[in-house]
C-alpha cells in the first residue's frame, strides 16, 4: 500500500501485549459474525421481508465483505488497537479519528449493557424471582477480571465461545437441509410451499429486512482491533478477515434460506421464539427452546466479552495518539486497566438508565448508536480511498459509499429508523466539531 501524504504520529502498541494465537484471530472473526442479532434479532426481519429476507441478508452481506477488505488491508499495512480510528485519522486528519473513534466506544460500552440485559432474562427465566440488575452486575464483573488479568484471557474466552455458537449453527444447518431434502428421520420434506410468495412485504417488506440485516453483521470489526495484539499481526488478520467473507454467506444467508424454507415467513413463533426456535419446533426437536436460549445466552456473553475488550482498545488508542484524556492510556501487566474499567462502569450505567429512565435517557442513547455502524463504515472506505492509490481500486470503495449512502437514506424513509439516523447525526456533528476544534487549536500551538 503506497503511503498516504497525511503525516500524523502512528501508535506503537508497544506496551500492549501480544499473546493473541491465530486460532483465537480467527474464533473472534467467526464469533464477531454469529452474535445475538442472528439468532433473535432476525425474527422481526423475517416477518417483514418473508423470504427476500435471504436477498437482504446477501445485499448487506456483500457491502460487509466490501468494507471487511478494506478494513483488512488498511489494518495488515498499519496493525493498530485504534483500528479504523487510526487510519482515519492517518488518511483524513485527527478529527476524523476522534470522532470515528469515540462514537464507536459510545456504541461497544451501549452494546455492554444491552447485551447483559439480555443475558439476564435468559437467567431470570430459569430463576424467576432474581433481580435482572444483579445478574447483569455479576456478567461484568467476570469479564472486567478477565479482561483485566490478560489479552490471552479474553482470546481463550472467545474462542471457546466462538466454537460452540458455531457447533450450534453448524448443527442446525445440517439438520435444516437434510429436512428440506426429506431425509430427516419423521420429517417430511417442506418443499418449495413456503417460497410461494418471495416478496410477501413487497419493496417496504425488503427494505426493513435489509436495514435489520445491516445492523445484525457488526462486530467483525473487533477482530481488526485484536490484530495489534497478536503474534503476527499482518499475517493473522488478512487470514481471519478474508476467511470472514465465506462464514458470512454460510452462517447468516445460509441459515436464512433454511429457516424460510421449513417455516411459514408469517409463522407467530418467528418473532415471538425467535426464527431458530421457530425452526427447530417445526422440525420436532424435543427441548428446541431451552437448546437455543442456552446458545443465545452463550452469544450474548460473548459479545459482552468482546466489547469490553473492543472498546478498552480503542480507547486507549485514541489516548495514545493524543485523542483522550491520558487516564485512560495508563497500562499495567499489558493491559490498559483504566481503560477497561471506563468501559465497564459505562456499560453498567446503561443498564441503571434502562431501569431508572427506560422512555427518556435510555431510549435516547439507543437512538444515538443507531446508526454508528454505517459512520465507522463511512470512515473505513474514505480511508482507504485517501490511502491508496494504485490501479483500479476506487470501483468498488466508491460502490461500498453508494451502498452505504442507499441505506442511510432508506433509513430517513422509514420512522422507525429516521429518528435514529437524525440522532446518530447528531452525536457524529457533535464529536466530529469537538475534534476539529481540538485539532485546531494544537496546530496553532505548534506554530
Amino acid at each position: 500500500m503506497p503511503s498516504t501524504t497525511v503525516t500524523t504520529p502512528q501508535e506503537s502498541d508497544a506496551s500492549l501485549s501480544h499473546g493473541l494465537k491465530q486460532r483465537h484471530l480467527s474464533m473472534i472473526a467467526l464469533g464477531g459474525v454469529i452474535g445475538a442479532g442472528l439468532f433473535v434479532g432476525s425474527g422481526a426481519g423475517i416477518a417483514a421481508a418473508g423470504p427476500s429476507i435471504v436477498l437482504a441478508y446477501t445485499l448487506s452481506g456483500l457491502l460487509v465483505m466490501l468494507v471487511m477488505r478494506m478494513l483488512g488491508e488498511m489494518s495488515a499495512a498499519h496493525p493498530s488497537s485504534g483500528s479504523f480510528s487510526a487510519h482515519a485519522e492517518r488518511a483524513i486528519g485527527p478529527w476524523a479519528g476522534f470522532t470515528a473513534g469515540w462514537s464507536f466506544w459510545v456504541l461497544l460500552c451501549t452494546a455492554v449493557g444491552l447485551e447483559g440485559i439480555g443475558a439476564a432474562k435468559i437467567v431470570t427465566g430459569w430463576l424467576p424471582g432474581t433481580p435482572e440488575w444483579a445478574w447483569v452486575a455479576l456478567f461484568i464483573l467476570v469479564f472486567c477480571v478477565t479482561n483485566l488479568a490478560a489479552v490471552k484471557n479474553f482470546g481463550e474466552f472467545e474462542f471457546w465461545f466462538a466454537a460452540l455458537k458455531v457447533g450450534a449453527i453448524g448443527l442446525f444447518l445440517i439438520l435444516g437441509v437434510l429436512a428440506i431434502a426429506g431425509v430427516l428421520p419423521g420429517t417430511d420434506s417442506p418443499g418449495t410451499a413456503n417460497l410461494t410468495d418471495f416478496f410477501p412485504g413487497g419493496g417496504e417488506g425488503l427494505v426493513v429486512g435489509l436495514l435489520a440485516s445491516v445492523f445484525a453483521y457488526g462486530g467483525l470489526e473487533t477482530v481488526t482491533i485484536a490484530a495489534a495484539e497478536s503474534e503476527d499481526p499482518v499475517r493473522g488478520v488478512a487470514s481471519a478477515v478474508r476467511t470472514a467473507m465465506w462464514r458470512i454467506a454460510l452462517f447468516y444467508v445460509g441459515s436464512m434460506a433454511v429457516i424460510v424454507t421449513l417455516v411459514p415467513w408469517d409463522a407467530k413463533a418467528v418473532v415471538e421464539k425467535g426464527p431458530y426456535i421457530a425452526a427447530l419446533d417445526e422440525l420436532g426437536i424435543p427441548g428446541a427452546g431451552q437448546i437455543m436460549n442456552v446458545v443465545v445466552l452463550v452469544a450474548l456473553l460473548s459479545a459482552m466479552n468482546a466489547n469490553i475488550y473492543g472498546s478498552s482498545r480503542i480507547a486507549y488508542s485514541l489516548v495514545e495518539r493524543g485523542l483522550g484524556p491520558r487516564v485512560l492510556g495508563r497500562v499495567s501487566g499489558g493491559v490498559p486497566r483504566i481503560a477497561v474499567l471506563a468501559s465497564c462502569g459505562f456499560g453498567f450505567g446503561c443498564v441503571v438508565l434502562s431501569h431508572w429512565r427506560p422512555d427518556d435517557a435510555f431510549s435516547w442513547l439507543l437512538n444515538i448508536i443507531g446508526a454508528v455502524v454505517l459512520v465507522v463504515w463511512g470512515f473505513v472506505a474514505v480511508s482507504q480511498l485517501r490511502l491508496r492509490r494504485a490501479r483500479t481500486f476506487p470501483l468498488l470503495t466508491w460502490v461500498a459509499l453508494a451502498g452505504m449512502a442507499a441505506i442511510l437514506v432508506l433509513m430517513a424513509r422509514e420512522p422507525a429508523t429516521r429518528v435514529q439516523l437524525y440522532s446518530t447525526g447528531a452525536m457524529t456533528l457533535v464529536l466530529a466539531g469537538v475534534g476539529y476544534a481540538r485539532q485546531k487549536r494544537l496546530f496553532i500551538a505548534s506554530l
